[in-house]
């Protein structure tokens, strides 16, 4: 890893270079466009997000890669809570990925969590881009979502061993992810630098793997 990459906090005067960073690294890649650098300049105002984790890259004077936290629950059958977190957006710059630096920038916030007392990180993505960092199946830890059951794309990493228990949790997601789309789009055409938005085979593939569920029954803690 290049000796002069720095792992530090976001400020405030790197607002408008982590939202194009942002919008390079997820344009086109889910849905033609993207709505993640729109969801990043919300998330900062949110009380569900966390400063202290959100991080940025530094290499050589330039911010290649960005991630933020915010606080989220699970409940179990009884009602019982308990905070966990979230990440999310997580990006690297295009002409810097596959390089480790995303490696770099999430073991070093699973650190920075764990220091401030979190065990517990829920996410949904893909589990190619996740497994080697620790993440597994939701269904492993008995993480559902009501009414849905086990999405093959809710992925969970304990940063405490043994801090799940095999009791069935239900996952709830903070309203800090909930966005309106339309207003998300026109924050988008009204930027100086246009990108063209298109359609690519990984926008059908990400479709796919939202829609997968894992069965009940064995395979998990059940």
């Amino acid at each position: 890893m290049d000796k002069h990459v720095i792992l530090r906090n976001e400020e405030e005067r790197d607002w408008p270079a982590v939202e194009r960073l942002t919008r390079r690294a997820f344009y086109n890649q889910y849905v033609p466009g993207c709505v993640e650098h729109y969801l990043a300049k919300r998330l900062r105002s949110h009380p569900d997000f966390i400063p202290e984790l959100d991080l940025v890259l530094e290499l050589e004077g330039q911010v290649i890669a960005n991630v933020m936290y915010t606080k989220n629950r699970l409940v179990d059958e009884g009602g019982e809570e308990r905070e966990i977190l979230t990440f999310g957006p997580l990006c690297v710059a295009p002409e810097h990925q596959r390089k480790g630096y995303g490696r770099l920038l999430l073991e070093g916030s699973f650190q920075r969590a764990a220091g401030l007392g979190y065990d517990t990180v829920v996410i949904f993505g893909d589990p190619a881009n996740y497994v080697s960092r620790g993440f597994k199946s939701c269904k492993k830890y008995n993480v559902a979502l009501e009414g849905t059951g086990f999405p093959a794309a809710m992925l969970v990493k304990e940063l405490r061993a043994g801090a799940l228990d095999g009791r069935r949790w239900y996952y709830r997601q903070s309203a800090a992810y909930e966005m309106d789309e339309a207003a998300a789009r026109a924050y988008d055409d009204a930027l100086p630098e246009k990108l063209e938005k298109k359609w690519l085979p990984c926008q059908e593939a990400f479709e796919i793997l939202c829609q997968a569920v894992l069965p009940e029954g064995p395979g998990g803690l059940n």
